[in-house]
């Protein structure tokens, strides 16, 4: 109980750490050009190649190529302009012997989008451009207790365009 306590604690002090960062920017400098109050933007995160904008996503993959790892059963407790934090499934093939023949694990996660782009060919639209995972209890061999990636920042040019 006592860990769990401090774990708790460290989720805590470093997404308040992480919403100080993005709401202020670094060095706490104002924007240099302030958004007009009438235009609506829409806070997105990007996920693999071709496929859309999400949104407080259910699932989100990690490796697109054969979906191997993802996040499933995510549910949002903050989704903001800079900031979003879920609590999950990191679900995760062994591989072993072989990744067909491999048996999915699962970890529980704590996960946390942040900093923010515009997402090129989308007006309106901003996106997250940093994730970091957090694994209070068990985690995949060879990670630490936290995992920072980066995020895709464009979708392709909308048709027509």
């Amino acid at each position: 109980m006592k860990h769990a306590r401090l774990g708790a604690s460290v989720i805590s002090l470093f997404a308040a750490g992480l919403l100080a960062y993005s709401l202020a920017g670094p060095a706490g400098a104002a924007p240099a050009h302030p958004a007009a109050a009438s235009v609506s933007v829409q806070t997105v995160v990007l996920d693999c190649p071709g496929l859309p904008a999400l949104v407080r996503p259910k699932t989100y993959i990690l490796s697109c190529a054969d979906g191997y790892v993802q996040l499933d059963k995510l549910s949002w407790t903050s989704w903001t302009p800079g900031l979003a934090s879920a609590t999950g499934t990191l679900i995760k093939n062994t591989c072993t012997p072989s990744c067909v023949a491999g048996h999915f694990r699962s970890y529980r996660v704590l996960v946390v989008f942040w900093g923010k782009a515009a997402v090129k060919n989308h007006p309106g639209q901003q996106c997250y451009t940093r994730m970091t995972l957090i694994y209070p209890g068990a985690r995949p061999n060879g990670l630490g207790q936290t995992q920072t990636v980066s995020l895709p920042t464009s979708l392709p040019a909308p048709v027509g365009a």
